[in-house]
């Protein structure tokens, strides 16, 4: 790899942890399976890709279109924001070795709620967001994007992400990719790849 090495980051799941699995449910008192089988089968990703803002998507959220607090999900989500055990401690790590980092995100606006709960900015700037791209990872797109904004090849990126398909899709187009498991297992393929 050259001097210009790029690290890409997915966010929830990876840095943050993703509330959709356990808090949300349990805001609507259901289970996991109970609520995918009753949310809007693409109101979500069209929100992620910017394709409809916050009010188009809050009544759409589950598909007969019943009603609920809308407010109150936001809260619900917004107060299960937190970064991952052990990951601020490696952001400072990567930060104070000048490493640059870049969100490469599926995600809606309410990354702002991410940012206002844990200021995820201070270490990693929220370039590559899928509701401000359009893009949306595993699209090979998403990822020559990204390279084509940050005017690097694909060989200077390393790409990390919680999804193994996601993973797969960064390899593809010729970035170096890592699985995320935890953050001490991060740490030390970093410091493998040369990162670190």
């Amino acid at each position: 790899m050259s001097d210009r090495r790029i690290l890409l980051l997915d966010v929830m799941g990876t840095l943050v942890h993703d509330p959709f699995f356990v808090e949300v449910p349990a805001f609507f008192g259901m289970s996991l399976e109970e609520l995918l089988a009753v949310k809007h089968p693409t109101a979500w990703i069209e929100f992620e890709l910017g394709k409809i803002d916050e009010a188009t998507f809050l009544p759409m959220f589950f598909r007969d279109g019943r009603g609920y607090d809308h407010q109150g999900l936001k809260r619900a989500m917004h107060g299960s924001y937190a970064l991952l055990d052990g990951v601020c401690d490696l952001l400072e790590e990567l930060h104070g070795a000048g490493v640059p980092m870049h969100a490469l995100s599926n995600y809606t606006d309410w990354y702002t709620l991410i940012e206002d709960r844990v200021g995820l900015s201070r270490w990693v700037a929220w370039t590559f967001v899928s509701c401000r791209t359009g893009l949306r990872k595993p699209d090979p797109a998403a990822y020559a994007n990204a390279v084509q904004q940050l005017s690097v090849c694909a060989a200077d990126c390393v790409f990390v992400d919680d999804r193994g398909a996601n993973c797969a899709a960064a390899r593809a187009v010729g970035m170096h990719a890592i699985e995320f498991c935890d953050a001490r297992q991060l740490r030390e393929e970093l410091v493998a790849s040369g990162l670190l």
